[in-house]
């Protein structure tokens, strides 16, 4: 067994606080919260039930880790209720709408400017 699988593979939790698999190799019965999603399940509340590790040079411990939970604890997905669905769509279109001049410029404004680029970069658009 290699150093670095060693390091990563800890089924009775004794290293890591709780059961750490390699990347791809954690057994049957467990999920990510975007497996779950997929299956249109929720973890439902329940505690990390174990966790994968792989090596990553752009983590700054060195590792990345993902949690897993319990697919046989997990809930069906809450369903979208119309509130829900009115208060999504009034964020999109807050989203949407520049600051400066109050236009639905039909994608998301970036925040990196906090308005759309013509309120940001009136001189260019002049010019054009």
């Amino acid at each position: 067994m290699s150093p670095t699988f060693g390091k990563c593979y800890d089924p009775t939790g004794a290293m890591h606080g709780i059961p750490t698999f390699p990347w791809k190799f954690f057994p049957d019965g467990y999920a990510t919260r975007r497996q779950l999603r997929d299956r249109g399940l929720r973890p439902r509340g329940q505690a990390v039930a174990a966790q994968i590790m792989r090596r990553s040079r752009r983590r700054k411990a060195g590792v990345a880790v993902a949690f897993l939970y319990r697919i046989e604890l997990a809930k069906p997905v809450r369903p979208m209720t119309a509130a829900k669905r009115a208060a999504l769509a009034k964020a999109m279109t807050a989203r949407r709408t520049c600051p400066a001049c109050r236009v639905d410029v039909g994608y998301c404004i970036p925040t990196s400017l906090g308005m759309c680029p013509g309120c940001a970069y009136p001189e260019e658009q002049r010019a054009a």
